[in-house]
């Protein structure tokens, strides 16, 4: 059985209103899609009452909608796949949980992990920790971040596009589950200026395709990485400019992209080192993985995936050498290896740095870029129009705070 859904969907900002020039809109008169259920991910939501979910990607005209985020995915996933390999992933998102009435964190410390701050919120966190491993999202950890207000909760990895399916179940259930207890759960990635920006590292590791025999760890290897896994690596160093925005993709992410503030802020990578773009941490053949700590809270998942999966990719196939790493500390520039790129924290250059790199743009497809990119221009309108009345920062707030 199919359904019908309106392409237009994808033609929409986040407070729903129409895009021009996304491909989906008015070039087709926002005409349905036929949206075929992927029956794999049905599954029932315990905090909504006689309510499943099952994920559906749209059909136009007899050919996939590649603009679709869930479809640009699992491309790349099954571009692994054909190569002999499978990914066995997971976000770790950080969000922030305010009280619905006042607006203000539902606590005053900054004391990071402390349990005294999880106690305040218990109610909240059970419901949580009851309702989604039901739902698929099989948790790990419950802890408080270093800002007030600012929580942590992380789930284990899946093969394939279901790690993708966990972290847009998570964040939907996150949010629901906040709004049950009076509270708004926000995943915008940098809600005050003067606040931590919340994150959304991206950890990941190599296998076989059928998911027995992890590939990353070589103790006869530099760093004891294989070199499937120095490849990957460098694939992900030498398009991590071009990454920046498909991992941060608001004009509010990108501004995390600065030093010592525990985003990245250059292209570069070191074993265990925080201050990187990517951490490499090697613990045996099983535990060895790479985190991708670009990523920013208000990401999506699937593209997240998706863009750090193309750049992988093309370290293997062109197989790039492991650049140098950084030993020190990556904010400082007597730290870092010559001529090392600054990430880019605007949205003009951070699409310019997309829209330069040929390997990523072909990668995800035109279609998709075309649709991501007017998205990306209608949002800087908003932001240049902001700036001019001199509400730069309410307007960020009003705008991602509640939606993201």
């Amino acid at each position: 059985m199919d359904a019908f859904v309106g392409n237009g969907y994808l033609s929409f900002n986040p407070h729903g209103q129409p895009i021009s020039g996304t491909g989906y809109g008015e070039e087709i008169h926002y005409e349905d899609a036929v949206c075929f259920p992927d029956l794999a991910s049905f599954q029932t939501l315990p905090w909504c009452k006689k309510t499943a979910r099952v994920i559906v990607e749209g059909v136009y005209e007899g050919k996939v909608c590649e603009g679709y985020p869930r479809v640009v995915a699992r491309r790349q996933l099954e571009r692994l796949e054909e190569m002999g390999y499978s990914l066995f992933s997971a976000h770790e998102f950080e969000f922030y949980l305010v009280d619905k009435k006042t607006q203000g964190p539902i606590d005053n410390s900054t004391n990071a992990n402390a349990t005294s701050r999880l106690f305040k919120i218990e109610d909240f966190t059970q419901d949580v920790l009851e309702g989604l491993p039901p739902a698929g999202v099989d948790l790990e950890f419950i802890g408080s971040e270093s800002a007030t207000g600012q929580f942590e909760i992380v789930y284990r990895p899946s093969f394939g596009i279901r790690a993708a399916d966990n972290a847009h179940t998570y964040k939907i259930g996150i949010k629901e589950i906040a709004q049950k207890h009076g509270y708004i759960a926000s995943f915008m990635s940098k809600p005050w200026p003067d606040k931590s920006g919340s994150s959304a590292h991206f950890c990941h590791s190599l296998w076989d395709v059928s998911g027995e025999t992890p590939l990353l760890y070589d103790p006869s290897q530099q760093f004891q990485l294989s070199k499937l896994g120095q490849y990957w690596v460098a694939g992900l160093h030498a398009h991590a400019c071009a990454l920046a925005v498909l991992m941060g993709p608001t004009v509010n992410c990108l501004t995390r992209y600065k030093p010592f503030s525990f985003a990245p802020s250059n292209a570069t990578w070191g074993m265990d080192n925080r201050t990187c773009a990517f951490r490499v941490r090697v613990q045996g053949a099983k535990g060895t993985y790479i985190e991708n700590r670009m990523g920013a809270s208000a990401c999506n998942p699937y593209i997240s995936l998706a863009a750090t999966v193309a750049a992988g990719i093309d370290g293997i196939v062109r197989r790039l050498p492991l650049p140098e790493r950084v030993v020190g500390d990556a904010y400082k520039d007597e730290d870092v290896p010559p001529l090392t790129q600054k990430l880019p924290n605007s949205m003009m250059d951070a699409i310019d740095c997309l829209l330069d790199d040929e390997v990523i743009v072909s990668s995800l497809g035109q279609e998709f870029i075309k649709c991501f990119i007017a998205g990306k221009r209608n949002e800087m309108e908003l932001e240049r129009a902001a700036v001019e009345r001199g509400e730069l920062h309410k307007w960020e707030h009003d705008y991602f705070f509640e939606v993201m």
